[in-house]
């Protein structure tokens, strides 16, 4: 199996900074793209950003300039620096990956982390 395990939620004042880790493990062949999404309550899960494994990046317009996605192939990891955080950006965070697999070689995983919980105070 594979797994992701995500790092680094936690409580922040307003116009703060975190940084969110999520790393890799289990019968791992290759990653393809590796994302980051949020879920806030009573909100529809989004995408935040998406890192290629060439690292090619997009965000969503609103976190443009104050988030920045990043990888380490080598340790299958993939980040999220989050700056000038708002309470808008109060949400569960969940890592993502496109896994493939040397146990399922067959077709590629859809894989999700248990979730960070950031909490923006106003």
């Amino acid at each position: 199996q594979v797994q992701l395990v995500e790092s680094g939620g936690g409580l922040v004042q307003f116009g703060g900074s975190l940084r969110l880790s999520c790393a890799a493990s289990g019968s791992i062949l290759k990653i393809s793209a590796m994302s980051w999404y949020r879920q806030a309550p009573g909100k529809e899960r989004e995408l935040v950003a998406v890192i290629k494994r060439d690292g090619s990046t997009n965000y969503t317009d609103s976190v443009k300039g104050r988030f920045s996605i990043s990888r380490d192939n080598a340790q299958n990891a993939v980040f999220l620096q989050m700056n000038r955080l708002k309470t808008e950006d109060t949400a569960v965070y969940y890592c993502n990956a496109d896994v493939l697999s040397f146990a399922i070689i067959d077709r590629w995983l859809d894989v999700w982390g248990q979730g960070t919980l950031v909490s923006v105070s106003s």
